[in-house]
């Protein structure tokens, strides 16, 4: 009797890792680079930090002119809107590849209590828009001085028995 070895069903059926593997490189699971040249920007990165008087938000948007920039806080939401409307070209074809992301972007970040909106700073330099929001004074971080007691008082005189005061 011969042994005649028939190819498996299962032979070409992919590996579990392999299926993930293609499953996370397909286009559709990778963020967009705006690579189409319509529609929006693929992302307005920021950054934000607190300081002790304000808080600084910094976004990156290259090639966009400040006086399309939009900038809106209400009831406690940052909004930050840009266009690029200079990088607007027709669409001439020939592109080999077209990854510079243009068109309209949108950003909205939710703000933490005890800033004054109203007295916001913004400037624009080298494609890097810097928003300064400052802190209302009732909120800035107050350094509490700790007076020396000498036979159970404070000394009048001391330096340190003096009220603190707010340091920024």
């Amino acid at each position: 009797m011969t042994l005649t070895r028939r190819p498996s069903p299962f032979g070409e059926l992919v590996t579990l890792r392999q299926a993930m593997d293609r499953l996370f490189d397909d286009t559709v699971f990778r963020p967009s680079t705006g690579g189409s040249g319509h529609g929006d920007f693929a992302h307005l990165p920021l950054d934000v930090r607190t300081t002790p008087d304000a808080l600084v938000v910094e976004a990156a948007l290259p090639g966009v002119r400040p006086e399309d920039v939009e900038i809106t806080v209400d009831n406690g939401t940052l909004t930050i809107r840009a266009e690029d409307r200079a990088r607007e070209t027709a669409d001439e074809g020939g592109w080999v590849v077209r990854e510079i992301a243009r068109g309209s972007t949108m950003r909205t970040v939710t703000l933490p209590t005890g800033l004054e909106a109203d007295r916001a700073e913004a400037t624009f330099e080298h494609g890097v828009l810097k928003l300064r929001i400052p802190r209302a004074e009732q909120t800035k971080p107050r350094q509490i001085r700790i007076q020396p007691v000498t036979a159970g008082e404070a000394k009048a005189g001391d330096a340190a028995a003096q009220p603190a005061k707010a340091e920024a």
